[in-house]
């Protein structure tokens, strides 16, 4: 079979980044009955300089035509002074999620044993390592809930958003972690604000009733404020965390702290297996690195390529059911960081083994591989 997969590098270190997951790609397929056709496009700033328009009509219809998107890192200071509504990163990743229906975030948050160290929590909660899964809902709550704006003026001027949900928003990202979770540690942690919010309520007396088709997982339910407590005292509790959009933004992005490097971070974001977009019986996703794009190291050569190749096993994994090949490609991550291979965001005091650039250590993955 032959899937098509649309590659929108971005700006900063997105272009170095994706070479390397494209590499690790190619020898994951090299023996394998499948195969890959990559269309570069414009994404992001890359795009406003050429065209002015960070997520080009060309672009798009190259995405419609593919299987999936495999996704950089965008903006950049260069593109600051744009309005809001302009700048790449709303411009270019929202619209994308929105087309394609992309209802679900995916975000490992994994620390291995032997980055211990590099993680801000004491090594005693961390010395087993981590491994947490947020599904975050992407298409409701207050990012997209109506109506917004402004109103008043003066002293009595104010702004408010609406925070809401549909019974089908939250009753298809449940389903998605609770079927996650019965391949794991068999826990759901649902996150919500059901002491204060009655959009809240309604979430959890949905997971509650979604949850009844799986028995043997255990639900357990989380005010957000306790659950970012958690996170830092007891993160070992956790396996999957459902979270609506806004408190999945900020715990995830907490998450990510926890497990020492940004760098290392790969995410997903899938959409129904039955939709339109991509083949039949196979979920359309967009597969990027939880961290940006870091114009201050650009070009130099020196960035952690391992959230940009875990985001490509993830879409080997999840978009094209090739388990064996994503399972080689995160065996060889692991196999690398257990071996002492480490990019200068991994660098702790007192290693006694140099920094290996980009390069060196996208080279110490593809022959994990073998």
């Amino acid at each position: 079979m032959i899937f098509k997969v649309a590659v929108m590098s971005g700006d900063g270190i997105g272009q170095e980044v994706m070479q390397s997951a494209r590499e690790v790609i190619h020898k994951a397929l090299k023996n394998s009955s499948h195969q890959i056709e990559f269309t570069e496009v414009l994404v992001g700033g890359a795009a406003i300089d050429q065209t002015g328009n960070a997520l080009p009509a060309e672009t798009l219809k190259a995405a419609e035509q593919s299987d999936a998107i495999l996704f950089g890192s965008v903006g950049g200071p260069k593109w600051e002074h744009l309005p809001p509504s302009e700048q790449p990163e709303r411009a270019a990743l929202l619209p994308l999620r929105k087309h394609f229906e992309l209802f679900a975030n995916v975000r490992p948050a994994i620390i291995y044993p032997e980055l211990k160290d590099a993680s801000p929590l004491k090594p005693s909660l961390v010395e087993k390592g981590l491994d947490i899964l947020i599904m975050r809902e992407l298409t409701g709550d207050v990012y997209f809930g109506q109506p917004k704006g402004k109103r008043g003026e003066g002293k009595e001027e104010a702004a408010f958003d609406t925070m809401i949900y549909h019974r089908y928003e939250i009753e298809r990202i449940a389903h998605l972690a609770f079927t996650y979770a019965h391949s794991r540690k068999k826990i759901v942690h649902s996150i919500d604000k059901a002491n204060v919010l009655t959009t809240m309520v309604f979430w959890r007396e949905t997971v509650e009733s979604v949850a009844k088709s799986y028995p043997d997982v255990k639900l357990i339910h989380q005010y957000v404020d306790n659950a970012s407590m958690q996170l830092v005292k007891n993160p070992s509790q956790f396996d999957v965390m459902l979270c609506p959009n806004l408190f999945g933004d900020i715990l995830s992005d907490e998450a990510s702290q926890i497990t020492g490097s940004i760098g290392m971070l790969a995410s997903a974001s899938l959409g129904d297996p039955h939709s339109r977009w991509g083949r039949e019986g196979y979920s359309f996703g967009l597969y990027e690195p939880a961290g940006g794009s870091a114009p201050d190291i650009a070009g130099k050569g020196i960035a952690n390529p391992i959230a940009q190749i875990l985001s490509a096993a993830m879409m080997l994994r999840f978009s094209f059911k090739m388990d064996k090949e994503a399972d080689a490609i995160e065996k060889a991550v692991k196999k690398a960081i257990a071996s002492g291979a480490r990019t200068g965001d991994l660098i702790m005091q007192g290693d006694k083994n140099p920094a290996l650039n980009l390069r060196q250590m996208t080279d110490v993955i593809l022959e994990g591989m073998d």
